[in-house]
């Protein structure tokens, strides 16, 4: 059993760079995003791992952050929405998602988007079955969905146009 109050020194790969941290050992790694590394674009809702508003992506495959330790993550790279792109330069998921307006609130994009990267990655062409399967773990209050939908598939076009 780890003592509560327990702290240690963690380096994790995020984004492409390593970054350190002195945690609480008990500490999730949303937790440890946002607070100790300040990257605050992965948002926590429900932190049961139900909402998905916390999904990363760990080894390229959608993470629960909010489900798993820090301290389990020193020895794979972790993506979160800053390491997609930025304002000036988006990454084809996000650029999508803006063109079709695919969020009211945005709470949920990161969640969605880092998602969608995971799912465009093995599938050029997904159905709105395969989309609607892959995002089923994301909740959102706003859309209804079908803009989230539109805006996986206009990344999927924008993915292929790029590697045509």
């Amino acid at each position: 059993m780890i003592p509560v109050g327990s702290e240690t020194n963690v380096t994790l790969r995020v984004n492409g760079e390593e970054r350190s941290a002195t945690i609480e050992t008990r500490k999730n790694l949303a937790d440890t995003l946002r607070e100790d590394l300040g990257l605050t674009g992965t948002h926590l809702g429900c932190e049961h791992g139900v909402c998905g508003a916390c999904t990363v992506l760990v080894d390229g495959q959608p993470a629960r952050s909010c489900l798993m330790l820090a301290v389990s993550a020193t020895d794979v790279e972790i993506t979160t929405i800053e390491g997609l792109g930025t304002a000036d330069e988006m990454h084809p998921v996000q650029r999508a998602m803006y063109e079709r307006m695919s969020f009211q609130c945005a709470f949920c994009a990161p969640g969605f988007m880092m998602s969608a990267v995971a799912l465009l990655d093995g599938d050029a062409e997904p159905t709105d079955e395969a989309i609607r399967e892959e995002l089923s773990g994301n909740l959102c209050r706003c859309t209804g969905y079908e803009s989230i939908v539109r805006g996986v598939h206009r990344a999927a076009e924008i993915l292929r146009e790029e590697r045509a």
